[in-house]
């Protein structure tokens, strides 16, 4: 199994103690917890997307840029990037220009995300959100493995002639994975395309997200691809590490319930409404080391997944949230990469070696200005 540390951001104020730290320690913490998890040997970090509600991640690319600087190992993706409310030519460009900075460690999640208030935003009606998805997707497909395009529009996008989008990718197109959280249509336009997908598996039951995998995979089949590159990413509740589940409960129950209680969004509300049912039965990864390897191999006996991403609890304080990660990677991590092996990112992966060749060698030895040619 791979493991990811997603971030998307949220800006709340502890709701016990009322502490609410400023947006530039918040975006300072997103990236010291990357460069962290790349210490640690996590394989990837995420940064989501939000334009509406609590959130400080309505500009991902920035902040993915940021890590990029700071890192030279662990793979950079979104996790989602709003692709139906954005324009993919910017998208091509923008993701680009990371792919670049980090030589070749991009990978794109894209979805119409979970926010409905977003849409009116951009002028876009909710009712299109999948059709923008699809159209758009097209297009950016387009732009990365095409030069000099020829686009004849759409109801979404615009006709395009002769275009190409600079930069281009560091090592060919980056590898795309599809959120789904709630309906089938993603699942289905990932295994179209023989893409990975991604499962939300945050805050519903775990049958509900299975249910979707299970089409992603029956569909990936019927399109006439590998099913052993049908991979397979999964989400989960905030991740609380402590000695004994008692401690663990006892110490962030009080958080877990309060931000529960607080939430009342469409796409957003989990029914697991105390801590205790969250711990026995839902998303959350609250507990021992073992409690948590338990949990987890519970997800993967349903879904079958190749990358866990976890998210850490950001409305306690940060030097606690950074000794959780620790403890995940050096008590977690290493027993399920044993019990749980993936082809994902290895040499067996079609997509594993990227960037391959010449362009690794040239992300591992940068060149540096001024240097004798």
């Amino acid at each position: 199994m791979k493991f990811q540390l997603l971030d998307i951001i949220p800006f709340y104020a502890n709701p016990l103690t009322g502490e609410q730290v400023s947006p530039a320690d918040r975006f300072a913490q997103t990236v010291e917890a990357a460069v962290r998890a790349e210490e640690l040997g996590f394989d990837a970090v995420s940064v989501g997307e939000r334009h509406a509600g609590r959130f400080l991640s309505s500009s991902p690319t920035v902040v993915l840029g940021a890590i990029a600087a700071r890192t030279s190992r662990v793979r950079l993706n979104s996790g989602v990037t709003v692709l139906s409310v954005l324009d993919p030519v910017r998208v091509a460009e923008d993701y680009a220009t990371i792919d670049q900075l980090s030589r070749g460690r991009v990978e794109l999640t894209i979805g119409k995300g979970n926010e409905v208030a977003q849409f009116p935003l951009f002028g876009l009606e909710i009712d299109d959100q999948w059709e923008l998805l699809a159209e758009k997707y097209e297009l950016l497909r387009a732009l990365w493995r095409t030069e000099e395009l020829d686009w004849p529009g759409g109801e979404f996008t615009r006709p395009l002639r002769a275009t190409t989008t600079l930069p281009r990718p560091f090592d060919g197109p980056p590898r795309v994975w599809h959120g789904s959280a709630t309906t089938l249509f993603s699942a289905a336009l990932a295994a179209r395309h023989g893409d990975p997908l991604f499962s939300a598996n945050a805050i519903q039951p775990l049958q509900n997200y299975g249910v979707l995998v299970d089409h992603y995979r029956d569909e990936y089949a019927r399109h006439g691809h590998d099913p052993r590159t049908a991979y397979v990413g999964a989400g989960a509740g905030a991740l609380f590490l402590a000695d004994t589940s008692q401690e663990a409960i006892e110490q962030y129950g009080p958080v877990y319930e309060a931000i529960v209680a607080a939430t009342n969004v469409p796409g957003n509300n989990t029914p697991f409404r105390d801590i205790h049912h969250a711990v026995a039965e839902g998303p959350a990864l609250v507990g021992t080391a073992q409690q948590i390897i338990d949990k987890i191999g519970t997800f993967h006996n349903r879904l079958g997944h190749d990358l866990q991403s976890v998210s850490l609890p950001t409305t306690v304080p940060f030097a606690q949230q950074l000794e959780i990660l620790e403890r995940f990677a050096t008590e977690v991590i290493p027993v399920l990469r044993r019990e749980l092996p993936t082809t994902l990112w290895t040499d067996a992966d079609p997509a594993g070696a990227r960037p391959s060749g010449g362009a690794a060698e040239e992300r591992a030895a940068p060149a540096l200005a001024g240097a004798a040619p």
